[in-house]
C-alpha cells in the first residue's frame, strides 16, 4: 500500500510540476501589463501648464521668482546639470531635513515629480 501512495505521489508532483512554473510567469505578465497601464494612466493626467505654474510660484517663492536663488539654491537648468534625475526627484519628494525643503510628497504624484525635474533639468515644458 505505501508503494502506491508513493507512486501517487510522484504523479501528483508532476503533474504540479508542470503547472506551477509558468504560474508566476502569467501573473508576472498580468503585473506587468496592469503597470504599465497605470503608469501611462499618470502620464496622461499630468497638468504640464499647472506644473508650470507651480514651479514658477510655489518653487520659486523661496528659490527666486526666476528660480536663480534666494531662500534656497539656484535651481536654474544650468546649475542643475550635475543633478541625476532620480536625486532631484527624491529631494522634491521628501524635501530636506533641517532645511526649509519641505516634502511635496502628499502634493504630487510621481508623474507629476517627474514632469517638474524634467522641466527644471531642461527648462522646457513638455
Amino acid at each position: 500500500m505505501s508503494c502506491h501512495s508513493t507512486a501517487n505521489n510522484r504523479s501528483t508532483r508532476r503533474r504540479r510540476s508542470h503547472f506551477w512554473p509558468r504560474w508566476p510567469v502569467n501573473r508576472l505578465f498580468a503585473y506587468l501589463f496592469l503597470a504599465s497601464a497605470a503608469i501611462a494612466g499618470d502620464r496622461a493626467d499630468v497638468d504640464g501648464p499647472a506644473l508650470e505654474r507651480l514651479v514658477k510660484q510655489d518653487c520659486g517663492s523661496c528659490h527666486g521668482l526666476t528660480l536663480k536663488g534666494g531662500l534656497g539654491p539656484d535651481i536654474q537648468p544650468s546649475s542643475l546639470a550635475h543633478h541625476d534625475p532620480e536625486t532631484l526627484g527624491t529631494i522634491i519628494l521628501d524635501g530636506i531635513p533641517g532645511t526649509a525643503m519641505p516634502p511635496w510628497r502628499p502634493l504630487l504624484t510621481k508623474a507629476e515629480v517627474e514632469w517638474v525635474v524634467t522641466y527644471l533639468l531642461t527648462g522646457v515644458a513638455e
